[in-house]
Formats: structure tokens, C-alpha cells, sequence
């Protein structure tokens, strides 16, 4: 099973949108491993988007992503980084469909509610920054059985 790093943003937490996007994904099938509000450091934030770093809107997404608490988490289900980004939308919510997170919720491309993984590789390294290994919880979900075909 693949896992993946998904954030609620700061604007998602203001406007009372964790339940929402939690149950989206619960919805699909997915498995919540890991899960916890908090204030992201600057520092945080710096290594989070360290591959924006020097372009003119990195300090701006320090600024916004530091504002106000989010929601870490990390879900697991076969193909998870594309589930999930499918349910997101894209990431700007004039191009994002409707039936999404963004496409439903979001007006602008600075407040879109939510982040995900785009790969593999990202989805380690974000789970890495945002959780220590025994925050990271395994167990069996009774569902799955109904979720997956053999």
C-alpha cells in the first residue's frame, strides 16, 4: 500500500473545513495513519518548500502557510498520492472540477485548502518533516476487505 502526505491549510482550518476533507478521503476508501493540528516554524515551512526557495512567491507562501494552524496527515491505500490529488483538484480552483476539494470549496489558487504529495518521493520526504515514525500508526481497517478486491 502507498502512503501520503496531505496538509489542511491555514484557510481550510479557519473556515472549518478539516471535517470535510477528512471525510472526502475517508469516503474513497483511504486509511488515516497519522494525524495531528499544529503551528508549522518558520523553519518548517522553509525546508517544506525549500524547492520554491529564491523564486518571488517563497516568502509569501512562508508567510501564508505560518499563519494559522493546519492539519498534518498521512493516509494509506493502493495508489493514494493520485487518489488523493484527484480528489483535491487541481491546484488552482478555477481549473479544479467540481466534486473536488478545490473545485468545490476554494476560489483562489493562495488559499486552496489543502496540500498533497505529487510523488512518491515527496510523499517520504513530507511525512518525514511532519512525523516522527511511532506517530505513524499501523493497524488492520475492517473495511478494506470491502474497499479491495483479491
Amino acid at each position: 500500500m502507498e502512503k501520503t502526505f496531505v496538509m489542511i491549510k491555514p484557510d481550510g482550518v479557519q473556515r472549518n473545513l478539516a471535517g470535510n476533507v477528512i471525510s472526502r478521503l475517508e469516503n474513497k476508501g483511504l486509511k488515516l495513519k497519522g494525524l495531528k493540528l499544529m503551528q508549522i516554524s518558520e523553519s518548517l515551512a522553509k525546508t517544506h518548500y525549500g524547492e520554491h526557495e529564491g523564486k518571488p512567491f517563497f516568502q509569501s507562501l512562508i508567510d501564508y502557510i505560518t499563519s494559522g494552524p493546519v492539519i498534518a496527515m498521512v493516509w494509506e491505500g493502493e495508489n493514494a498520492i493520485e487518489v488523493t490529488r484527484n480528489i483535491m483538484g487541481e491546484t488552482d480552483p478555477k481549473k479544479a472540477a467540481p466534486g473536488t476539494i478545490r473545485g468545490d470549496l476554494a476560489l483562489t489558487i493562495g488559499a486552496n485548502i489543502v496540500h498533497g504529495s505529487d510523488s512518491p518521493e515527496s510523499a517520504e520526504k513530507e511525512i518525514g518533516l511532519f512525523f516522527s515514525q511511532d506517530e505513524i500508526i499501523d493497524y488492520n481497517l475492517t473495511l478494506e476487505s470491502w474497499v479491495y478486491q483479491d
